[in-house]
């Protein structure tokens, strides 16, 4: 089945509906047995629902959206994701999702939390300090001082005393999980209570968001006033774990952590150990992917022999920096999965076993992850397409047009509540998009039948005779694992290119990688010489800022045997699904204008979604043990 794209918002709608009503008959176990993809009948699905959210969102009450003109609240964040029109107070234009989310988390930061909004209250202290006087005097010129002076006192560790007062902060909290709780509606719409540690030392990103389970969450924060180190927001967690307060906490931006995030190295400098390891995996079970800032899975320097390694990658600056470059190396997920095999292998932990998310990191209060729904992300910087192409304005050193539309995170639960969605995150059963509410299943086994994607109780058999997303291989040896991967377009975006696995192993001490196509669409054939799948063509009208659904396929599905496995290596496994080419949303822009595309980022992008991985280990009989460190290498003179 072929769909045009439709200029008409009405018309998309219709033929959407219409598209998923005839996708989803005879496959519903595959995908939401409650009926439309993504939303719940009210009743609990042992073989879980897929449900559609937003882990990571700031809004007024961080300092840094507030210093850029922001002034939406957490109540219009969580309106927002539900699908309600919203008035964005800094343009006052009126913005709205044109599919509602499932679920959301607003994480703002915890440095200065609900501060800023204090300024502005001309009967309260606040508006009488220096920040104060910088804020309301209107000039773009002293807010930019200001958001800069915030910035430096964080990646300085040099608190601005009036603004970090213990007991405003603690109002701000509780004010922050009264409106969280507000919008929580058990079966409906999913809140979780969160909020950001933004530890940035010399701007160098170690950001980790930290959600909690409960209704009540813990009495205070952590900030990276206190520490910033993240052994020390572990034991935070721990304490508040220990308090009653299951927790877990997400790092996100590794691409821009200067080689920090999934270092070798703890933060006193030393060799990871197995108990910080083990840690690792208590604490922060899985790693954001993408978002605004860019993605964070792989590197063209990293990965230069896979050809969809360079998407979204423009945003590269140290964050707040001014400019400063981050290096690669340690800074994508892909490196990092692969290395925690060798860790796996040397020390008997992974410190880097993750579930797959995506978010927004939008500092506007909206999660805008459709590229022809985009309104920018950083308040008066970037709230116009006038600005957005043609200004000189940057965040972070970099320009608006740098920026991609937020990712979305897809979550499997048995239903729509707060415990099932913590669950379903701490179990790693999610999935990351860049935008599109693509569908994903992944499984992992032994003996999955050749023709199980087809199999009207898919789901059902996959479950029973191996494991998700997120989870390790049963304990078998001898021969290959067998993937089962089911994949189903978004009815509103591009039609589906093909879908890969993607593997890490280490061996001979050194980390290896390879990328896999799985399944295609449009009977193509690999290359006879290279064994690659050619590209599938692009229908994108740049001038018109469109495309057809004229190539690609609606659904794809495989089972997929491991043609390289060696029983001896530790290996990971995760699915990588691409569409067809698509505007980007900066051409959108351009046509709106009547411009051409900025020539320095691509007019048409490939969007994708991302599996949480399937972890193998061998039995200990088979290791053949190597004399190696992963990563250690790269550190060594």
């Amino acid at each position: 089945m072929k769909i045009m794209r439709h200029e008409q918002r009405k018309s998309i709608v219709l033929i959407s509906a219409a598209l998923t009503s005839v996708l989803y008959a005879g496959i519903a176990s595959a995908a939401d047995s409650a009926g439309e993809p993504g939303r719940s009948s009210g009743k609990t699905n042992p073989l879980n629902n897929l449900y559609f959210g937003e882990q990571h969102l700031h809004t007024a009450n961080s300092p840094d959206a507030f210093a850029m003109g922001v002034r939406n609240t957490p109540d219009d964040a969580f309106r927002f994701c539900k699908g309600e029109a919203i008035k964005k107070i800094v343009s006052g234009t009126t913005v709205q999702k044109g599919t509602p989310y499932d679920w959301c988390a607003v994480t703002d930061h915890a440095e200065y939390l609900g501060i800023m909004p204090l300024i502005i209250d001309k009967t309260s202290p606040m508006s009488k300090t220096e920040m104060g006087k910088l804020i309301l005097s209107g000039d773009p010129k002293q807010g930019a001082e200001a958001f800069q002076q915030i910035m430096d006192s964080v990646a300085g560790m040099d608190p601005i005393p009036y603004m970090n007062d213990p007991k405003l902060l603690a109002t701000a909290w509780e004010q922050q999980k009264a409106v969280a709780n507000k919008h929580n509606e058990p079966g409906k719409f999913t809140t979780l209570i969160a909020f950001e540690w933004t530890s940035q030392a010399m701007y160098e990103n170690m950001h980790h968001n930290v959600f909690f389970r409960d209704d009540q969450g813990p009495d205070t924060i952590f900030s990276s006033m206190d520490s910033i180190h993240r052994e020390d927001l572990w034991t935070y967690q721990e304490v508040q774990r220990g308090a009653g307060h299951e927790n877990f906490s997400i790092p996100h931006n590794a691409n821009v952590s200067n080689g920090l995030m999934y270092a070798p190295t703890m933060s006193d400098g030393n060799f990871i150990d197995k108990q910080w390891a083990e840690r690792s995996n208590r604490n922060s079970p899985a790693t954001e992917i993408i978002q605004t800032k860019g993605q964070s899975e792989t590197h063209p320097a990293l990965s230069p022999n896979d050809e969809f390694a360079g998407f979204e990658t423009s945003y590269k600056h140290l964050l707040g920096s001014g400019g400063v470059v981050s290096r690669i190396n340690n800074g994508y997920v892909r490196r990092a999965l692969t290395d925690g095999q060798g860790f796996q292998e040397m020390i008997g932990a992974n410190p880097f076993k993750y579930g797959i998310v995506s978010g927004s990191d939008s500092h506007n209060a909206f999660s805008d992850n459709e590229e022809n729904n985009y309104s920018g992300v950083h308040g008066n910087t970037d709230m116009t397409p006038e600005i957005r192409l043609n200004s000189g304005t940057t965040v972070a050193g970099e320009a608006p047009k740098e920026f991609g539309t937020p990712g979305a995170t897809g979550v499997w639960a048995p239903e729509n509540t707060r415990t099932a969605i913590f669950d379903a995150i701490l179990n790693k059963e999610t999935f990351g998009t860049s935008g599109p509410l693509i569908r994903v299943r992944f499984f992992g086994g032994w003996s999955f039948a050749q023709n199980l994607v087809k199999d009207k109780d898919f789901v059902k058999k996959a479950y029973k005779q191996g494991v998700p997303m997120g989870q390790d291989l049963p304990k078998k040896a001898g021969k290959a694992p067998t993937f089962a991967v089911w994949a189903m377009k978004d009815p509103e975006s591009g039609n589906l290119d093909r879908v890969q696995i993607i593997k890490g192993w280490y061996k001979d001490g050194h980390p290896w990688e390879k990328v896999y196509d799985v399944v295609w669409s449009d009977n193509r054939s690999p290359d006879s010489a290279t064994g690659k799948v050619p590209a599938v063509g692009n229908t994108v009208d740049i001038k018109n800022a469109s495309y057809t659904n004229s190539i690609g396929d609606n659904e794809l599905s495989a089972v997929w045997s491991d043609p390289d496995f060696d029983p001896s290596q530790h290996a990971v496994y995760y699915a990588r699904v691409i569409e067809i080419p698509t505007p980007r949303w900066t051409t959108y822009d351009a046509k709106a204008l009547g411009v051409a595309p900025p020539a320095d980022v691509p007019a048409s992008i490939q969007e994708r979604a991302w599996s949480s991985p399937i972890w193998y280990t061998p039995e200990a009989k088979l290791v053949k043990r190597q004399d190696f460190y992963p990563g250690l290498k790269p550190w060594l003179p």
